[in-house]
C-alpha cells in the first residue's frame, strides 16, 4: 500500500495516476473540508486527514510501505506566512515521525527549487547549493527549505527518505487551476497580452511524477534531487503556447520598476478582494532571480528526463479542452 498526501492537488492526482497503472494500491491523505474531483476516475481509497493532525497520519498510514508526502502550501502573497510555516515545516515533522512510527519502508518528500538559496546570475543551482533556511526571499523559499531540512534530520533518526525539489510544474490535469496553469492558458487567448520581465524553469507535471517514482525507486537514502525542466522568459512561453494553439497575438512587457510598482499596489488589491493574484513583488522577484537549475544529477542516477514545452503546451491546451 502507497500513500500519497497532496493527492487531490495538480502533481498529487498526476502521480497517483501513474501509480495505479503501474498496478500499484494507493492511499490518499485527504484534507476534510477537500472535494476529490481529480481522483473521481481513479481506484484510490481515500482517508480523510491533515498533516498538522499525528493521529489521522497514523490511520492513513497503517499498513503503508511507502509515503509520497506532496501535501504543502504554496503562496505569492503575503497573510499565509503562519500556514505555510506549519504545513510546509511542522506538516512535514509530523508526516516524518509518523513514517518511523509505523514502520514505513520509503519516504518520498517533495520539497522545491525554492528550497535552495538563489544564486548570482551565472551561476548553476544544484543539489550542493545551501539550502535557503534563512531566506530573505519569502516565506515559501523558507518553509520548504526547513521542511527539506527537517526531513534530513529524520533520515538520520532511522527514516528511509529522499527528498525530490521540482521546478515549476505546468502541464494537464490540472483540476484546481494553479495559478501557473492559469496564465498559461491565458495566453492562448486572442488578445494583446501584458508581460512582466523575467524568466523560469518550467517542468511537465509528467515528468516530475516519473522522477518521483524513479527517487522511490532507485534514489540513494537522504539525497536531495533536482527535477526541473526547461528554461525561457514569459515572452518565450507565451510564444511556446501560441504555436501549440496555431496563432500569435501581439504584447506588451512592462519595464521592472513599473511592473514592480504595480504588484505592490497590486498585493493590497488581491487581500482586500480576494481576488486570485496574477503577479506580487515576490513572483517577480522570484522572475528576476537566477533560476538556472541543473537536473543533471537526477538524470545520472534516477534517468530523469524531461520533454520539451512545446509538447506540454500542446497537451495542456488538448486537456483544457477536453475537460471543459
Amino acid at each position: 500500500m502507497i500513500l500519497v498526501t497532496g493527492a487531490t492537488g495538480h502533481l498529487g492526482n498526476v502521480l497517483v495516476r501513474n501509480l495505479v497503472l503501474r498496478g500499484a494500491r494507493v492511499r490518499a491523505l485527504v484534507l476534510p473540508c477537500d472535494r476529490c474531483t481529480a481522483l473521481d476516475t481513479l481506484e484510490v481509497e481515500p482517508v480523510r486527514g491533515s498533516v498538522l493532525d499525528p493521529e489521522s497520519l497514523d490511520r492513513a498510514m497503517h499498513g503503508v510501505d511507502s509515503v509520497y508526502h506532496l501535501a504543502a502550501i504554496i503562496s505569492i502573497v503575503t497573510g499565509a506566512e503562519t500556514l505555510m510555516h506549519r504545513v510546509n515545516v511542522e506538516g512535514v515533522v509530523n508526516v516524518a515521525s509518523a513514517a518511523l512510527r509505523n514502520g514505513v519502508n520509503r519516504l518520498v518528500h517533495v520539497g522545491s527549487v525554492h528550497a535552495f538559496k538563489r544564486m548570482p546570475h551565472g551561476q548553476v543551482i544544484n543539489e550542493e547549493t545551501p539550502l535557503a533556511l534563512d531566506s530573505a526571499a519569502g516565506t515559501y523559499d523558507e518553509t520548504k527549505a526547513r521542511g527539506v531540512a527537517a526531513m534530513l534530520d529524520a533520515v538520520k533518526q532511522g527514516l528511509d527518505a529522499v527528498v525530490a525539489c521540482p521546478s515549476a510544474i505546468i502541464g494537464p490535469y490540472d483540476f484546481l487551476q494553479s495559478l501557473l496553469g492559469k496564465a498559461l492558458s491565458n495566453f492562448a487567448r486572442h488578445r494583446v497580452h501584458l508581460l512582466v520581465p523575467g524568466a523560469y524553469d518550467f517542468v511537465d507535471v509528467r515528468d516530475v511524477a516519473d522522477g518521483l517514482i524513479a527517487a522511490h525507486d532507485r534514489g540513494r537514502t537522504g539525497e536531495i534531487y533536482i527535477v526541473s525542466g526547461h528554461y525561457a522568459t514569459l515572452a518565450e512561453a507565451k510564444a511556446i503556447v501560441q504555436e501549440a494553439a496555431g496563432f500569435h497575438s501581439g504584447q506588451i512587457v512592462l519595464p521592472w520598476k513599473l511592473a514592480l510598482a504595480i504588484a505592490r499596489v497590486m498585493q493590497h488589491v488581491y487581500r482586500m478582494t480576494k481576488a486570485t493574484p496574477q503577479f506580487t513583488p515576490y513572483s517577480l522577484r522570484t522572475l528576476a532571480a537566477n533560476a538556472q537549475f541543473s537536473s543533471a544529477k537526477a538524470a545520472a542516477e534516477l534517468g530523469y528526463r524531461s520533454r520539451s514545452l512545446l509538447e506540454t503546451a500542446r497537451d495542456l491546451l488538448a486537456w483544457r479542452q477536453a475537460f471543459a
